[in-house]
C-alpha cells in the first residue's frame, strides 16, 4: 500500500493526542488513541512510531498504577527501537524504564541500562530528552 502523507500525520496526531490525554489525567482516553495509532501502524506498515506507541502506553499505564504492564510496554518499546536501530526512541524508552526502576529501588539496573545509551549521543545534548537522561543518571550516581 503506498504511503499517504496524511497517514503519517494521523500517526503523529494520535501520539500527540494520547500524550495530551495523559497530561490531562485521562489515561484511558490516551490508551484509546494509542490503540488507534497501533491499528494505523498495522494498516500502513509505517512502523517508525511503533516504539513510541509502546513507550507512551507505558507512561499512561504507570499513571494508572499498572507498574508491571508499564514495564512490559517500556521493554517492548526498547525491543522495537533496537530492532529498528532507532537510537532516539531507544533513549526515550530506556529513560522511562530507568526512572521506573529507580523508583522501585533498582538503581544499579537503571544506571546500567541508561548510561551506555546516553553515551551514544555526542550532539543535541541540550535537548529535553538528553537533559532528562543526564539528570536521571546524575541522581543514579548517588
Amino acid at each position: 500500500m503506498p504511503r499517504r502523507e496524511s497517514q503519517v500525520d494521523d500517526s503523529i496526531f494520535l501520539l500527540t493526542l494520547a500524550d495530551a490525554y495523559g497530561m490531562a489525567a485521562q489515561p484511558q482516553q490516551g490508551l484509546d488513541q494509542l490503540a488507534e495509532a497501533a491499528k494505523l501502524v498495522e494498516t500502513t506498515h509505517e512502523r517508525w512510531t511503533e516504539a513510541e506507541i509502546h513507550r507512551l502506553r507505558g507512561r499512561l499505564l504507570l499513571s494508572m498504577h499498572e507498574h508491571a504492564a508499564a514495564e512490559d510496554s517500556y521493554r517492548r518499546a526498547l525491543e522495537v527501537a533496537r530492532r529498528q536501530s532507532a537510537k532516539f526512541w531507544e533513549l526515550r524508552a530506556a529513560r522511562d524504564l530507568a526512572r521506573l526502576w529507580c523508583d522501585q529501588g533498582k538503581r544499579t539496573e537503571a544506571r546500567d541500562l541508561l548510561s551506555p545509551i546516553y553515551g551514544w549521543f555526542t550532539e543535541g545534548l541540550e535537548t529535553r530528552d538528553l537533559n532528562e537522561a543526564k539528570h536521571l543518571l546524575a541522581d543514579l550516581a548517588y
